[in-house]
């Protein structure tokens, strides 16, 4: 099995709380830029979803804080697509630093919606495998 796509991040004094550690809202913007990062490379941009009339969905994410983030601080956000059937699928990232810790584990349960209809695709991996020139990326 191959390594899980991830992109690198920095952690922006902005971004950090009272505490001085990565406010806890910001894990799920990292978790959201690794996804969308891997569906860019898989091929798929938001303007081939929405010209299709489908769009992701959250429908449950889960986050375990591990270890605190400071300002400078680079990490790595994964993601790793898993399939079972219906119309769910489950995206398993971690957020790491440089030295390799683990500082966040994340599970997501997501789904394909029809745009117009307003209800979940009964196999959004159809959709994936009709858009992305790199199937790989999603475990396909």
């Amino acid at each position: 099995m191959s390594e899980p796509f991830s992109v690198r991040v920095t952690v922006r004094g902005y971004e950090t709380d009272v505490q001085g550690h990565l406010n806890q809202a910001v894990y799920l913007n990292y978790a959201e830029h690794a996804r969308w990062s891997l569906l860019q490379a898989a091929g798929i941009s938001q303007a081939r979803l929405a010209g299709r009339g489908v769009g992701p969905v959250a429908l449950e994410t889960t986050i375990r804080y591990r270890r605190e983030l400071l300002a400078g601080d680079e990490v790595d956000v994964s993601c790793a697509f898993e399939w079972g059937g219906g119309k769910t699928f489950r995206i398993r990232q971690e957020i790491r630093k440089a030295d390799g810790t683990v500082a966040a584990e994340l599970t997501a349960v997501g789904g394909m919606l029809n745009l117009a209809e307003r209800k979940l695709l009964p196999d959004p991996r159809e959709i994936f495998q009709e858009l992305a020139t790199d199937l790989g990326l999603f475990g396909l």
